[in-house]
């Protein structure tokens, strides 16, 4: 249910991104019409991804304390740790992979090919962590139940 909910919220926001930078409001043209600049709308985008990135990120850090708090006696204990821990790693990975793209400028045409290649790598991470995290919510984290 997380997961479904994270690719749609990158879906929204990458949406959004795009509409605010691609066009202008309603009644005024643009300022100076000038061009697109592709450094902005990535920028924008990308500061959107990360936020995201670290809403997932706090609620697998919930998560694995919530199966930490069970104990090994609990039901699927070492696979939710393990999903649970690639997840959290493959979120880092993409976090940094995001600071690269975010540091290159995309009007270098020089640069388009390893940013191409970056932006695809963080997009298969994207994916793996989506999958991944559909796995632990069908496993199922819930908080131990606390005796008085």
């Amino acid at each position: 249910m997380l997961a479904v909910a994270y690719v749609l919220c990158v879906m929204l926001m990458s949406l959004f991104v795009f509409v605010c930078v691609q066009v202008p409001l309603r009644g005024h043209s643009r300022r100076h019409e000038r061009p697109l600049n592709m450094n902005h709308y990535a920028n924008k985008k990308s500061a959107a991804e990360s936020m995201l990135d670290v809403a997932l990120l706090m609620a697998n850090a919930s998560q694995l304390k919530a199966v930490l708090e069970h104990g090994p006696g609990s039901s699927f204990y070492v696979p939710l740790i393990a999903l649970i821990s690639i997840s959290l790693i493959l979120q880092i990975l993409v976090g940094v992979l995001l600071i690269f793209i975010v540091k290159w400028d995309l009007n270098d045409e020089s640069m388009h090919y390893r940013l191409n290649i970056l932006e695809n790598v963080a997009t298969a991470f994207v994916f793996i962590i989506v999958v991944v995290n559909v796995f632990v919510t069908a496993f199922g984290v819930q908080q131990p139940v606390r005796s008085s």
